[in-house]
């Protein structure tokens, strides 16, 4: 999976999508993604402006994303649907990640149910672990989404309580 494949299945956009591209998927089990980590991103400018580091929260967000993108295929109506964290657990940080690193992501799911997902995600960088976690997320309604069936045609005119003239 490219990126613009990548952001037709998760809902981040610059600065906070931290993954670049997909490289093994198997639906339902596993999935390897790749970040490629620039100086240009808007964390190095204060974590730390002498000495960059990628922030360890946003490893552990680029192994939910990772998970999101395994997990969101799943499910036809995810345009109206957000995967969000429930848990983190047993997340350890081992090395810095610095400008110029490629971190591997690969997260393999623990259990899946109907709507929750846990999964545990190791971010290595030249096949040495940075970061691990075990991360548990659950799939919601977008606030403000309808579902397909029942989202107004675009023709319609949108209902609202404001005096006509307001609007």
């Amino acid at each position: 999976m490219d990126i613009q494949e990548i952001m037709r299945f998760l809902p981040h956009r610059y600065p906070l999508l931290l993954i670049d591209r997909v490289l093994e998927l198997e639906p339902r089990q596993r999935i390897l993604c790749v970040k490629n980590v620039t100086f240009n991103e808007p964390h190095f400018q204060g974590h730390f402006p002498d000495y960059p580091l990628m922030p360890g929260v946003l490893m552990v967000e680029a192994i939910a994303q990772a998970g999101g993108a395994l997990l969101l295929r799943e499910y036809p109506n995810r345009d109206s649907m957000l995967m969000v964290f429930t848990g983190i657990d047993d997340a350890k940080f081992r090395r810095p990640v610095t400008p110029g690193d490629q971190l591997k992501i690969e997260v393999t799911v623990v259990n899946w149910r109907s709507r929750a997902v846990k999964m545990r995600g190791v971010a290595t960088v030249d096949g040495k672990i940075a970061c691990e976690a075990t991360v548990t997320c659950q799939i919601v309604p977008r606030p403000g989404a309808k579902p397909a069936e029942t989202t107004p045609a675009a023709t319609e005119k949108p209902t609202t309580s404001l005096p006509e003239a307001a609007v």
